[in-house]
């Protein structure tokens, strides 16, 4: 899964992909490094980040989601062995319902559906994907001194409830995909838990994906590595423990 950011703010690009046009030709370059999705977002989450209003994020995502469909069907047959899905990446219902319309599959909220009340029945409506991840608090506060008494054991329990929540109401489980959200509301010592045991949370039958790249505690783990390569590293890790979507800044060089 290859990250578009259409923000001014990113913790790992500093903006340089907020211009539409700037934004499509990132997801082109990401799609043709092996992208087999794409997850566009145009509301920052990193640490201390402020909300963005539906319109302004719809006016950020919507034209990209657009240029990026028209460009598959122009280029068929390049990919026709990997079709590309877009993910929207958005806790806000009014984008999801925009970028949908636009040609969204799969909708990556961090509230875990729990955020916005119009979500869950979008979801029925139009049986797309969604990808329910952890997050302690909110980005503004999230990493205020997390505390949990054991980090994998409640992430997994959380991810449990709102995986049968959303089951119960009636969506396929093959629709969900589960994040334990690394660096969402934790600290170095529950990621390195969190990557560790990931396993565990493979014991649900639905896809696991997980958001590593690029992110702070890289270079606690990994003093000797920038970013980049610390990021491969943990790829590794992870690929080889079984995790179905890799959330990443470099498609080519986390192809593992």
């Amino acid at each position: 899964m290859g990250i578009v950011n259409a923000t001014p703010d990113s913790f790992s690009d500093g903006g340089r992909y907020f211009a539409p046009d700037a934004a499509v030709r990132h997801a082109l370059e990401l799609r043709m490094a092996g992208a087999a999705i794409l997850d566009i977002g145009g509301e920052s989450t990193r640490p201390g980040s402020d909300a963005v209003d539906t319109t302004e994020q719809i006016r950020r995502v919507v034209p990209v989601i657009e240029a990026v469909v028209a460009g598959e069907k122009h280029r068929a047959g390049t990919f026709s062995s990997n079709p590309l899905l877009i993910s929207v990446d958005t806790a806000d219902a009014g984008v999801a319902r925009a970028a949908i319309g636009a040609g969204a599959n799969i909708v990556n909220d961090i509230t875990a559906v729990s955020g916005d009340p119009a979500m869950l029945p979008l979801l029925l409506e139009r049986n797309v994907g969604v990808c329910v991840m952890h997050m302690k608090g909110v980005p503004r506060t999230m990493q205020d001194a997390p505390h949990y008494e054991d980090v994998v054991a409640e992430i997994d329990a959380y991810l449990e409830e709102r995986l049968n929540f959303l089951v119960a109401a009636g969506i396929d489980r093959m629709r969900i995909a589960i994040d334990p959200g690394i660096g969402f509301g934790k600290t170095t010592e529950h990621n390195r838990l969190l990557i560790e045991n990931i396993d565990r949370f493979f014991r649900h039958g639905c896809t696991v994906l997980v958001g590593h790249s690029r992110k702070r505690f890289l270079g606690d783990l990994y003093p000797q590595f920038d970013r980049d390569r610390a990021t491969v590293e943990v790829s590794r890790i992870l690929s080889a423990a079984g995790v179905h979507v890799l959330r990443v800044h470099d498609v080519a060089a986390n192809r593992c």
